[in-house]
């Protein structure tokens, strides 16, 4: 009983957030958090969709019919935004948030928390996004959070039942957070393993381009549990061979965000390899998604590298990664992982 008066005290230092970044997870997380009660500003990019979100209370371009709280207001004005906040989220894609980040540094609060939502490996360094917001920013990794889960942005704004992981270095830190984004629909759960639950939310992006490559090729329920299943095995064998817990890869970050990722129609990474496997060019596939490629097909190199640099086999991640980078087509590298040489299922 002595806990619950501390964790009380440790929630209410979380009362004003900045949200930075705008798109459909941006926009649901923030108002996640408004629904938790906190005073929520979101930053966007474009100053006609901040003065929609502070005027109509709604952001139609990646929420459409969906009315967001009265204490939910936006700028298009960083400074603004950060000003006074106790946490900083960054919503902004994974391969954008180094440059996003240094352009913010100075603005950010001396000791607010830097909370990341992206998902995925940086290119040529292969750092994981928490390391990239540690070294842009010069804070301590107890400082950095994730936020990782089967956490489809249009399910959680239409507050359909969810959970998701607040992984921190800093336990404390990451109760806060818990107790500032908690509501009746979303349930998050605290986790130490940044590592494991970071490589669980990159690695599921690419395994859903297996997915939907699968689908596309008429392929049915046998094929999309059997790359699920062995997709979480490669996470596993890199988590482990980076320190992860292989226990955080059985749960919301790992096996969660896979399920939820590899089957939803609502998951971008599914659609592309979907069209992908139905025979479409990268190029036809990325104007069918207005213009957006999905996380993976860039992850899919970097975290392919990742393995080899560790000596780790991910032979979805590579079949992945020549689809989209080297021209082999979705029926090829079906070929070539089925014709693998056999071996035992741990090994």
């Amino acid at each position: 009983m002595t806990g619950e008066p501390v964790l009380a005290g440790v929630a209410e230092e979380v009362r004003r957030v900045a949200v930075l970044g705008a798109g459909s997870w941006g926009t649901a997380f923030a108002k996640v958090l408004a629904d938790a009660g906190r005073d929520v500003v979101l930053w966007a990019r474009r100053a006609e969709v901040a003065d929609t979100v502070r005027q109509r209370h709604a952001n139609p371009d990646y929420l459409p019919g969906v009315r967001l709280p009265e204490n939910l207001t936006a700028t298009a004005d960083a400074a603004v935004a950060v000003r006074g906040a106790q946490a900083v989220v960054l919503a902004v894609p994974s391969q954008t948030l180094r440059d996003n980040l240094a352009a913010w540094r100075n603005l950010l609060p001396a000791s607010a928390t830097l909370v990341s939502l992206a998902k995925g490996v940086e290119l040529g360094t292969l750092k994981r996004m928490s390391e990239v917001v540690s070294e842009v920013a010069e804070v301590d990794q107890n400082r950095v959070a994730v936020v990782s889960g089967p956490n489809l942005a249009k399910e959680i704004a239409r507050e359909q039942p969810t959970a998701t992981v607040i992984a921190c270095a800093d336990h404390e830190r990451a109760v806060a957070l818990q107790h500032a984004c908690s509501t009746g629909y979303f349930r998050p759960y605290t986790n130490t393993d940044v590592v494991g639950c970071e490589l669980g939310g990159a690695c599921k992006n690419v395994i859903a381009l297996a997915c939907g490559m699968a689908a596309g090729l008429g392929f049915g329920d046998n094929t999309m549990a059997t790359l699920i299943t062995r997709g979480l095995a490669e996470m596993a064998r890199l988590g482990t061979a980076l320190g992860a817990d292989p226990m955080t890869f059985a749960g919301l970050a790992g096996m969660g965000d896979l399920v939820a990722t590899c089957a939803s129609p609502l998951s971008r990474n599914r659609s592309f390899g979907e069209r992908l496997g139905r025979g479409e060019s990268m190029h036809q596939a990325q104007q069918a998604a207005h213009g957006q490629v999905a996380e993976g097909v860039k992850s899919c190199t970097s975290i392919r590298e990742l393995g080899r640099r560790h000596g780790v086999d991910m032979p979805i991640t590579d079949g992945v990664h020549q689809v989209c980078h080297e021209g082999l087509s979705p029926q090829d590298v079906t070929a070539r992982l089925l014709g693998r040489k056999p071996k035992a299922e741990w090994s």
